[in-house]
């Protein structure tokens, strides 16, 4: 009994099917009903439908200077080509080999370049035959990359993207991002609570809880600019004395140790006060800093 083809889906207007010798597909129309429980597509979430006015808040925002609100428009197709997306789970479906994923993304994206999707397969050792459940976390995130990456796009965003990866495949997801990056005209939006990692790639730091902006700095500001004292008692009463560091910018947390506090420039504090020791800030300090901190 021949094989019988993998559930089928829709992407850009085709209708895509898998069997043993990979994808076809046939034209159908934005308003065919959808395919299955795991593909299921509608005018809300394929952008054929804007959203409407009452949907949006309030504010503004924009993707490479085109509004958000055209994005949804054909004439922001060309723009969402410009995008790659990578998510904390491998957003394919599981059946497919990782040939069969190059194959079908090529119908996705017209700037889709299968030679370089060979070329990352081949250098991240993705194994064309393997289904895409049977990738590990590490090798699965290594496919999504790929995919993001062969269309050529000026932007990635990723939602987590390194969690749960051993430190080995991290470093590596790390290094292939700092390859893209290093190219004029490309950028990364990351997201991640893995602060260690953006103190190694990142070029500025975004705090959001509950839905507030805390702070918006570079990292370099964060991480070579500012510092923490640990203090005694005594000490911590001399700082505030001294007016050193100002009333809008004091943060302290105390501890059954003693008590640090928020440098704002550390070279001039230590030169100021060498006798109390003051450390490099990482991100991890400045946020419980930010988060928990005592001010004045």
């Amino acid at each position: 009994m021949g094989p019988s083809p993998f559930e089928p889906c829709r992407i850009r207007g085709h209708l895509i099917t898998w069997t043993a010798e990979g994808p076809a597909r046939r034209r159908v129309w934005p308003w065919e009903p959808s395919l299955g429980p795991s593909t299921r597509s509608s005018p809300r979430n394929t952008g054929t439908r804007p959203p409407t006015t009452s949907s949006r808040r309030g504010g503004s925002s924009s993707l490479l200077g085109v509004p958000s609100e055209k994005l949804a428009q054909p004439c922001g197709a060309s723009v969402k080509e410009q995008v790659g997306v990578v998510f904390d789970t491998v957003s394919l479906p599981e059946h497919l080999r990782v040939a069969d994923v190059g194959r079908m993304l090529s119908h996705a994206y017209d700037g889709w370049d299968g030679s370089l999707f060979g070329k990352y397969a081949d250098e991240f050792g993705l194994d064309a035959r393997k289904q895409v459940k049977d990738l590990s976390r590490g090798m699965g995130m290594k496919l999504s990359l790929a995919c993001a990456l062969s269309h050529r796009p000026q932007l990635l965003v990723l939602d987590e993207a390194t969690a749960g990866l051993d430190p080995m495949a991290r470093e590596e997801v790390l290094d292939i991002l700092r390859g893209f990056v290093a190219e004029p005209g490309r950028g990364i939006l990351m997201s991640s609570h893995i602060t260690s990692d953006l103190e190694r790639i990142a070029d500025r730091i975004v705090c959001i809880d509950g839905g507030r902006v805390l702070f918006d700095l570079p990292k370099d500001v964060i991480t070579d600019a500012m510092g923490v004292a640990r203090c005694r008692k005594s000490d911590f009463e001399r700082i505030v004395s001294s007016s050193l560091i100002p009333n809008d910018e004091f943060r302290y947390l105390m501890h059954d140790y003693g008590i640090d506090v928020l440098v704002p420039d550390r070279y001039a504090f230590s030169r100021a006060m060498p006798e109390i020791p003051c450390d490099r800030m990482t991100i991890d300090d400045y946020l419980a800093l930010v988060l928990k901190g005592g001010v004045r």
